[in-house]
């Protein structure tokens, strides 16, 4: 098995003009060379356009796998280099759509990232990525990836391995809380809250109450 590490660190390349309310977007991000700064709010040079439902500290790495990336080359039939699905890190050795949520990574010497939530497609992802029903096909897939918060700070870089130094024992992943949410996560989610176990973002509890009501429990 290969050993989990970083293939490319990215940032936003530029601004680009964009059809949604805030006019413009920082998903044109490509990978960095050499060693890049980390803080509480993501990747050093990297911005998010639209703070209302990007960015924050629970939000402030995406991290995205190659062979989820290799798989939608394959589909699309063209090369998705390091930066288009809008991440921040390409992985290679760890899934992040399987990670358990609230688990917690060592990327280098010194950074320490927690998973906390899936990606949630958007028309500007589709825009991006100019394919039709994007979304659409993005979602029914599954493969989201998983956002981040940034436990210790540090500098990270291309070639850094990723350590899986925490595993919450509630066992939701990032894969099933976005494509088959259901009251046995919600319980087990909340338990671990509770517990003290793992942090959940105020978002979580909206949709469990959103969740249970649909469920009629």
């Amino acid at each position: 098995m290969e050993p989990a590490s970083v293939l490319a660190v990215c940032c936003v390349h530029q601004l680009l003009g964009d059809q949604g309310n805030v006019g413009v977007t920082a998903i044109d991000k490509r990978a960095s060379e050499g060693p890049v700064k980390v803080h509480k709010l993501g990747v050093h040079g990297d911005i998010q356009a639209n703070r209302v439902h990007h960015g924050g500290e629970d939000q402030a790495i995406y991290a995205y796998s190659q062979s989820d990336a290799d798989f939608w080359a394959g589909t699309l039939g063209r090369e998705l280099p390091p930066g288009i699905f809008g991440e921040n890190l390409r992985v290679s050795g760890i899934e992040p759509t399987n990670a358990v949520i609230g688990e917690r990574w060592q990327v280098g010497a010194d950074v320490v990232l927690e998973v906390t939530s899936p990606r949630v497609p958007c028309a500007t992802f589709q825009r991006r990525m100019k394919e039709p029903q994007w979304v659409k096909r993005f979602t029914e897939e599954g493969r989201v990836g998983a956002y981040l918060r940034v436990i210790r700070t540090g500098t990270i870089q291309a070639g850094d391995y990723i350590h899986q130094t925490f595993v919450p024992r509630h066992g939701v992943t990032i894969g099933r809380w976005f494509s088959a949410p259901d009251a046995e996560a919600v319980e087990a989610l909340r338990d671990a809250e509770a517990d003290g176990e793992i942090r959940l973002q105020e978002e979580y509890h909206t949709r469990f109450e959103a969740l249970m009501r649909r469920l009629g429990e």
